[in-house]
């Protein structure tokens, strides 16, 4: 690694008008670093770039120093509110256009939150770089003349809905904000949760937003790294143009670590009527980001609970005492904290008081069991891996440049944060814990059902202080940085020539009879992903057995007849491996990644697996008590009760209407006879697909795949799939759940069976300005415009016998009624109207531009060759959808409208606090039916 850094030229008195190159790294040979250069511009901001011409695509990722930690204690949420405010428009880009915007140019976007920093990030089709540099500048430099306060209550209203689906509305969902609220001070940063509380939100105006935006929101305080396929000198260029007149803000401080002091052990209980397995949660404070003390903690949390080999999945989920376990160490910019968790078994023993026992035993037997070389070895080849596989990707590599740069003025702290690891020793570990953990306080959290105090693991000692808010008086409008421009910013760029997009070239090979290897090559990365997909899954089923699929998967990650299942993961931990058996509804899979130096090692465990399964009484026992827990969890889960509600409706009593993990009452009567029947017949190779992609030329992959040929026995013998008519008619058909904040909204009817290019493509077509799309008319309605959800959105999907068309989102509780009104409203307009004039330049731009993105990882790739493989199509099936595409006109979208949106055939399922809905519900005038979901 060539690494220099030009630290004189950040003084002041030397600055130039353009960027100022300060550090470059380059690659040499097969050393693990990211290579980039690194500039600086007259206002602060921090630009990085990373050239990557492999893909002809852009990644575009803004990150500003500020989270929620930067927050007053009674003025929380102001940096998730702005990862909200940020995409409603800026002086020169109308409201909602930035996604409008990177969607027709076929891209992808998003933005996220947390304790320390704000990011926004896009892919683009390369020729799009210019505009979105254009984007991400008006928005830091002209973001607040476009604010207003109908926008600010719009969007209140939105996270007010996020926070109700994604915690108030979810088991669990409180945990996080309690343990944090367990571990610091209310005037500690890191004490509120970054979504923050609801109150806060309703106490300010849109002038206190403001002034949070000026504060914080300048390019001093933002880094932008560009990693794809450009050109750097022109990418300078247009950095300078957009973000170069930008003024900068007031100069912002690191903040000082403030890791949480406990001077005893604090106990709290959580009682949550969305739950069945009771949770012990238990946080020891530790240290700080970049601390030298961070990688023997995470080597120690990696011992404690870091997979199937682990002391925790060892003691308790192998001995059935806990329905599984983990720890972590989770380290952010001002403090860490190593937690460990465990779910306890209700049907067995609900009482987490002896599960508290178990773990501090396993804790405290660190000190007689000690730490070995071994250990230290594991956790580094572990993350090593993981590094090299989040090296894939445009959006991987910006993304630890990014932060490293933000939290830690280092942009390659992820690499090199792993070299710390790896010089790491056991002494050094077992220092970590006699200073962390033995004997030390810790915050314990018992998550119990409503109904079931007693099963806490001791008694509530801790009370967690009340919230204090000052009172607030209105602010006063702040003056605006001014921004002198020597050109016309409000000129959007065009795009220049569209990229030409190559789909991976692909290989065949067939080996003995009929196990067909489909494959590309790809070197960016030492790594290969593959996935056999043998002929089964649910359709396979026998009659009466339906959830064997599942269940036998899950025993096939048991491990071997040789290797237990902490063995086996041990196994491939050590190599840098994965290795994941699922089902489907036509195959079983296994899923493999491996680093091409350890792949032969990797394929070897991947035989003994296949050919000799564990398959084990005990690990049979086991599995499916865990798998029957989860199942009873799931049906606590509003979200999963309403799709498979609708689900059920759809498809009846046939294998299709059935969760894919089977009847909870089927599943309890399967044995192990029946499972190892199932495996003899349905992991059979032959008529199988072996999907290769990455580092592996095609004579290579058949010599180390031939092992396949030596399965003895016949083929399988798939049964035919039983579809039959849609049993529901419409009509409301509403799940009870009594309490419920929000409702969760399915709503739709029969429709396509799975294609690539016939009726089911051009009903996404249709669909795509209804509801497919963040600017569809059915998100744009319920979210932006009536502030009633999170997010809504409506798709066709299917297999190879038959399909759906669904309308799926979570409203608040008081809008249903309207919200299901609007969305048959929306649908009955479009099947009347069709798409207009820009809706359809809207979906052409968006889907011909679409494929840039679509083979850039290993995973993407693989995901392309399954779908070949799968649907039995070829590689130029994609020349016939863009033919599609720029043909279609909208008298043919507005056909298909009619043909399926029809208000009246539509089944809606509500799952919701019944008490609360009937009576707004019956205003609809629609046939009502209570459903249960067994």
């Amino acid at each position: 690694m060539k690494y220099w850094s030009l630290l004189l030229l950040l003084c002041p008195l030397l600055a130039t008008a353009a960027p100022v190159l300060v550090q470059e790294v380059e690659a040499q040979g097969d050393e693990l670093v990211i290579p980039y250069r690194m500039y600086r511009l007259d206002n602060g901001l921090t630009l990085i770039l990373n050239p990557d011409h492999s893909d002809p695509l852009v990644h575009v990722e803004v990150t500003y120093h500020v989270g929620s930690a930067r927050e007053e204690p009674d003025q929380t949420g102001f940096a998730h509110f702005f990862e909200h405010m940020m995409f409603q428009g800026s002086k020169h880009v109308g409201d909602q256009e930035h996604f409008r915007l990177i969607n027709e140019a076929g891209g992808t976007m998003n933005g996220t939150t947390n304790q320390d920093r704000t990011n926004y990030f896009q892919t683009v089709p390369a020729n799009h770089l210019e505009k979105v540099l254009w984007l991400e500048a008006d928005r830091m430099g002209f973001l607040l003349e476009a604010v207003s306060q109908r926008k600010f209550e719009i969007q209140r209203d939105t996270v007010k809905n996020e926070r109700a689906q994604r915690v108030d509305n979810q088991p669990y969902g409180l945990v996080g904000e309690r343990m944090d609220e367990l571990l610091y001070p209310r005037e500690h940063p890191y004490s509120w949760p970054t979504i923050g509380y609801v109150e806060d939100l309703d106490r300010v105006d849109v002038n206190d937003l403001k002034a949070f935006f000026l504060r914080w929101y300048g390019p001093n305080n933002a880094t932008l790294v560009i990693s794809g396929d450009f050109n750097s000198e022109q990418a300078l260029a247009w950095v300078e143009q957009y973000f170069g007149a930008i003024p900068a803000g007031p100069a912002v401080a690191r903040a000082e670590p403030a890791p949480a002091r406990l001077e005893q052990d604090r106990h709290q209980t959580l009682p949550d009527a969305r739950i069945r397995m009771p949770m012990l949660y238990l946080s020891y404070p530790t240290v700080h980001l970049g601390h030298e003390d961070e990688a023997a903690l995470d080597v120690l949390a990696d011992v404690l609970g870091g997979g199937k080999s682990s002391l925790l999945y060892q003691q308790l989920v192998e001995t059935g005492k806990a329905v599984s376990a983990g720890a972590s160490h989770y380290c952010a910019e001002l403090a860490c904290t190593l937690s460990v968790w465990a779910y306890a078994n209700p049907s067995r023993d609900g009482r987490l008081a002896p599960l508290k026992q178990d773990i501090d035993s396993i804790v405290a037997g660190i000190a007689e069991r000690g730490i070995a070389r071994d250990d230290v070895d594991k956790a580094v080849a572990s993350l090593r891996a993981d590094l090299i596989l989040g090296l894939d990707g445009a959006q991987g590599k910006a993304r630890q440049l990014s932060l490293g740069q933000v939290l830690r003025g280092d942009p390659l702290y992820a690499i090199n944060a792993w070299r710390r690891l790896a010089q790491t020793t056991p002494e050094a570990v077992t220092g970590a814990y006699h200073h962390y953990l033995q004997q030390r306080p810790r915050a314990v959290l018992s998550v119990v059902p409503a109904d079931k105090p007693e099963w806490q693991a001791a008694e509530p000692d801790y009370v967690i202080a009340e919230r204090r808010l000052a009172e607030h008086p209105p602010r006063a409008a702040l003056p605006l940085r001014e921004v002198k421009d020597d050109f016309d910013r409000s000129r959007m760029p065009e795009a220049a020539a569209p990229v030409h997009i190559d789909v991976p070239p692909l290989w065949r090979e067939t080996l003995g009879d009929n196990i067909q290897l489909l494959g590309t090559v790809n070197d960016e990365i030492p790594a290969v992903s593959v996935i056999l997909a043998l002929p089964g899954g649910q359709r396979a089923e026998p009659p009466g057995q339906e959830g064997i699929a599942a269940l036998t998967a899950t025993l096939m990650n048991q491990g071997t007849e040789r290797l237990s299942a902490g063995e086996f993961s041990e196994a491939l931990e050590r190599l840098g491996a994965s290795v994941n058996v699922r089902s489907g509804f036509y195959t079983n899979l296994i899923e493999v990644t491996s680093l091409t130096e350890t792949l032969p090692q990797t394929l070897a465990l991947v035989e003994e697996l296949l050919f000799r399964p564990g398959l084990r009484e005990q690990d049979f026992e086991q599995a499916r008590a865990r798998l029957l827990e989860s199942m009873a969890q799931s049906r606590k889960q509003p979200s999963w009760l309403a799709q498979h509600g609708f689900r059920q409706l759809m498809y009846g009593d046939t294998r299709m209407g059935l969760p894919d993990d089977g009847r909870p009452a089927i599943v309890a009567e399967l044995s192990l006879e029946q499972v190892r029947d199932y495996y003899r017949r349905y992991y059979h190779p032959e008529n199988g697909h072996v999907i290769i992609a990455g580092d592996l030329q095609p004579q290579a992959a058949r010599q180390a795949f031939a092992f396949l040929t030596e399965w003895q026995g016949s083929a399988p013998e798939l049964p035919e799939v039983a579809v039959q008519a849609q049993p529901a008619q419409p009509g409301i058909y509403l799940v009870d759940l009594p309490g419920a904040v929000q409702s969760v909204l399915r709503v739709g009817r029969r429709a396509l069976p799975l294609d690539a290019t016939g009726p089911f493509f051009h009903a996404n077509l249709m669909n795509f300005n209804l509801g497919g799309n963040f600017n569809s008319r059915i998100n744009q309605n319920l979210r932006e415009d009536k502030g009633f959800t999170y997010g809504a959105y409506s798709y066709f999907t299917g297999n190879r016998e038959a399909g759906v068309f669904v309308v799926s989102t979570d409203v608040r509780g008081d809008a249903t009624a309207d919200a299901v009104r609007a969305i048959i409203d929306d649908m009955a307009t479009f099947a009347d109207e069709g798409p207009d004039d820009a809706e359809l330049t809207y979906l052409r731009s968006s889907y011909s531009q679409q494929d840039a993105l679509s083979y850039e990882t290993l995973g993407k790739k693989a995901g392309f060759l399954l779908q070949l493989a799968m649907m039995e199509l070829s590689p130029d099936y994609l020349d016939r959808q863009q033919e599609i595409v720029s043909e279609v006109d909208a008298a043919t979208l507005t056909d298909v409208a009619r043909r399926w949106l029809e208000p009246e055939n539509m089944v809606i399922v509500v799952a919701g606090d019944k008490a609360k809905l009937e009576k707004s519900l019956a205003q609809l005038n629609l046939p009502m039916h209570d459903l249960t979901i067994e």
